[in-house]
């Protein structure tokens, strides 16, 4: 696990049952401005393993989440990558990112999606531009919560692990 390196940045941590309020206040900020899905909170704690989050190191506040989901035996999707405004442009998505990647990494996953309007960040991460008819069916149950069904406009994006 990573360690607080320097005082401005946050701590990156595997994310406990007591960080759920703080990750669906941040989720609900992004949703409510059409930037994520919403999760409920029930699913928070369904997922709780899934995620790791950025923790203030003075004040403990989360500020930045992000979850890996796995889908199948070689593929998880990075999903739920938010970090508070006034915290972006410092590395903590990117750190949140990376953690999550090496993460499926340990678990021999393949390929690593994700579903974004901000493609740029992911391609300085690695990942490619692909076309969503090259995911599984199986990923889009999510979709039917989000207002924009049946029109997604998110960018489908890979990461291939040793291709």
């Amino acid at each position: 696990m990573e360690t607080n390196a320097g005082h401005s940045q946050p701590l990156i941590r595997k994310a406990i049952l007591s960080d759920i309020p703080a990750i669906h206040r941040l989720l609900q900020d992004y949703s409510q401005k059409g930037e994520l899905l919403p999760r409920p909170r029930s699913n928070l704690y369904d997922h709780i393993r899934d995620f790791f989050i950025a923790e203030e190191s003075k004040t403990g506040r989360v500020v930045g989440c992000c979850a890996l989901q796995f889908c199948w035996e070689d593929l998880a999707e990075v999903r739920s990558l938010a970090v508070y405004p006034e915290f972006t442009k410092q590395g903590t998505g990117t750190r949140l990112a990376l953690i999550a990647i090496e993460d499926a990494k340990s678990f021999n996953i393949r390929k690593i999606f994700a579903l974004t309007y901000r493609p740029g960040f992911f391609s300085r991460l690695g990942f490619i531009q692909i076309d969503r008819s090259e995911l599984p069916y199986k990923i889009w149950a999510d979709c039917i919560m989000c207002v924009k069904f049946p029109e997604c406009d998110e960018i489908a994006m890979i990461y291939r692990i040793g291709h």
